[in-house]
């Protein structure tokens, strides 16, 4: 078996695939950036059984080598760090490669290895990315503030306006508090995403450009977009499993 774990400054996504070829199971926790490699391995021994094989991509640096730690010490295994030095099928062409984070680069691996070797990636997590990859050369990448990120700002600096959940409004012009708030923060992001995805398809001379659509705010968006996207909730860790493929000789 096979773990491939992506450590998310919010959460922690584990999958499991039994044989190599796809992924079978997906479990989520939150991420605690002080937990110890004991305290992380009463929780993910619930989930991880008798693995072989171990894939990490990690934008959260302090949990490295907890979870580095925790597959040598509970499966006497080396895990491959998904970041510089792993073949990934991809050229990274910005400024400074190597601060490209692992998530986006499992993101753009997937993408263009099961959709389009051309594609626009967004990831709707704590930050939405969205990165551009054309012919297997990641060529750039926007990041604005992630859902949950903006409504933590506007909530935390301002006194009268009150928590919501994030989903869609009833209503485009809300007439309680609530619902503006709603209207604003999830009706705004898909805007910004689709204008966003109109500035790059007309920038790139590009109406046809392939976009895929992934992040734990996805399934919320997906259906508010006027663009037309393919939705992959699971597209980091096929990522992964392809890294993995790719390194098979790194894992021991």
């Amino acid at each position: 078996m096979i773990a491939l774990i992506d450590i998310g400054n919010t959460t922690i996504a584990i999958g499991i695939s039994v044989t190599g070829d796809i992924v079978d199971l997906v479990y989520r926790i939150n991420t605690e950036k002080n937990k110890s490699a004991d305290e992380y391995a009463l929780i993910l021994n619930q989930f991880l059984k008798q693995i072989d094989k171990a894939v990490i991509s990690s934008v959260v640096p302090e949990l490295n080598d907890v979870f580095k730690d925790y597959f040598d010490r509970q499966f006497q295994i080396h895990p491959i760090l998904l970041g510089y030095g792993v073949k990934t099928g991809l050229r990274i062409m910005t400024d400074n490669p190597k601060e490209v984070g692992s998530d986006i680069i499992a993101n753009c691996v997937s993408a263009t290895t099961i959709y389009d070797k051309t594609c626009l990636v967004i990831d709707t997590g704590t930050a939405t990315t969205l990165t551009y990859v054309e012919d297997l050369n990641l060529k750039g990448v926007i990041i604005a503030p992630g859902l949950t990120t903006s409504r933590n700002a506007l909530i935390t600096k301002t006194s009268q306006l009150p928590q919501v959940e994030l989903e869609a409004p009833s209503k485009l012009l809300g007439t309680n508090s609530v619902d503006s708030i709603k209207s604003g923060l999830v009706l705004g992001h898909a805007s910004m995403i689709d204008g966003m995805i109109q500035k790059v398809k007309r920038r790139l001379k590009n109406d046809n450009l392939t976009v895929v659509l992934t992040g734990g705010h996805a399934k919320l968006i997906a259906p508010l977009l006027e663009s037309k996207c393919i939705l992959d909730d699971t597209l980091i860790l096929k990522g992964l499993l392809t890294v993995q493929k790719r390194n098979e000789t790194k894992i021991s």
